[in-house]
């Protein structure tokens, strides 16, 4: 006895199919926003001068995670530019850069939300799972369709993918918050507003910036899948050299991401342990 076929994939066509036929100016206007953000970003970064972005990079890392990680900070990318990799890494960056935007944007309000709303935790729970389970190959396909090839797709096929800590480290923080520190808030007669900014977020901001820690480590390792459709950066010396099994330029161009990845997690850790330290202050 033969299975009854179940349809499935054509559905989800179909509705893809239906949205971009009718919802073409949606996503017009919202390629040409992100095209704007990336490029905008991407000349600023392409615009300074080597030593400047170093000594900016350097300054910032001292600032937020002290002496050590601004040594690391300065001595990695000065090897992503000796690897000739400098264009391409602040493409990564800034392609990174504009997809954890996003994907922040986005995650805080639906964490604040599932947080707040345990029917809201219950639909978007079996999604979360499902955007981390799902390849992230399947999400270029209808990234495609909706945005076309280049940046643009690459970003959102990204967001898709980073978007589920966010999501989930928002709604942990806000839940894990004491219950006496909520009854305290409200006894000095908080709204529901001034309850959740100024007792609830602050409170859960240390899980929050591990959320934004995991979203950016997520987007980068996205970053190679993304070239795959038209997303600049390393990505493409990655697809270059697994194409021509060109052993030189994938180790560096790996080792470049890996220098992107180290910089920004010790800069984020940094923050978060600071806000840790004022917090038992």
């Amino acid at each position: 006895m033969d299975f009854i076929r179940i349809p499935f994939g054509k559905w989800v066509e179909a509705v893809v199919i239906w949205l971009t036929d009718n919802f073409a100016s949606l996503f017009d206007g919202i390629t040409m926003v992100i095209n704007i953000a990336l490029n905008q970003l991407k000349g600023v970064l392409v615009w300074l001068p080597w030593p400047v972005t170093i000594i900016i990079v350097m300054v910032l890392a001292w600032r937020v995670a002290g002496r050590r990680v601004a040594f690391v900070a300065g001595l990695f990318l000065y090897f992503l530019g000796s690897f000739n990799l400098w264009n391409e890494g602040l493409n990564t960056l800034a392609l990174v850069a504009t997809s954890v935007s996003v994907a922040v944007l986005l995650g805080i309000p639906l964490g604040i939300l599932s947080a707040r709303h345990d029917l809201v935790h219950k639909i978007i729970r079996p999604v979360l799972d499902g955007m981390q389970t799902i390849p992230s190959f399947v999400y270029l396909i209808p990234a495609v369709m909706f945005f076309g090839i280049g940046n643009v797709p690459g970003v959102m096929a990204t967001v898709i993918f980073s978007l589920p800590p966010m999501v989930r480290l928002t709604n942990l923080g806000i839940r894990q918050v004491s219950n006496e520190a909520v009854e305290a808030g409200r006894a000095f007669g908080c709204t529901e507003w001034q309850l959740l900014t100024k007792v609830q977020l602050p409170l859960a901001l240390p899980s929050i910036m591990t959320g934004v820690n995991q979203t950016v480590m997520m987007g980068l390792s996205m970053s190679v899948t993304a070239a795959m459709i038209g997303a600049g950066g390393l990505g493409i010396k990655i697809l270059y050299a697994i194409q021509r099994v060109h052993l030189s330029v994938g180790v560096e161009a790996g080792l470049g991401i890996l220098f992107i990845a180290i910089i920004l997690d010790r800069i984020l850790q940094g923050f978060s342990n600071r806000q840790k330290k004022a917090r038992h202050l």
